[in-house]
């Protein structure tokens, strides 16, 4: 039987995984973890809290940045998932390489289907233009 998601693979084009470590680690929060010494160079690898649990593994190619698939992120309270957002939308003002293409304005209704199954989420786009939502 299946006990749980291990991975997420999420693309990004070649040469910028540097460029995936620092939205993923930094601004995210991520925590990079070795990937197999075959792979070195082709795919990071980071987990979402303590190590052994899930992970999002980002490997080169390309995207649809009109696409609707996308990994949901849970966040404990209401103040973390609020924090994240501003951190993901300073990260797109800021601009840089490793910019989100696009985020939800903190303050503003999220950008995705809206309705009283969806009280609490919101959206944005990291800079190959994969979409990542955020709830509780």
């Amino acid at each position: 039987m299946i006990t749980g998601i291990a991975h997420v693979n999420l693309t990004v084009p070649p040469g910028t995984l540097d460029h995936a470590n620092e939205f993923y680690a930094e601004t995210l929060g991520l925590n990079p973890t070795p990937v197999p010494e075959l792979q070195r160079g082709r795919l990071a690898w980071f987990n979402i809290g303590q190590p052994g649990g899930q992970q999002i593994h980002v490997s080169l190619g390309t995207n649809d940045p009109t696409s609707t698939r996308h990994p949901c992120f849970k966040l404990s309270t209401i103040e973390e998932l609020e924090a994240m957002k501003t951190r993901i939308y300073e990260h797109h003002v800021r601009g840089g390489l490793a910019a989100p293409m696009a985020a939800d304005k903190p303050g503003r209704m999220n950008s995705g289907q809206q309705g009283k199954e969806y009280p609490n989420r919101f959206f944005a786009r990291d800079f190959a233009g994969n979409r990542l939502e955020f709830t509780l």
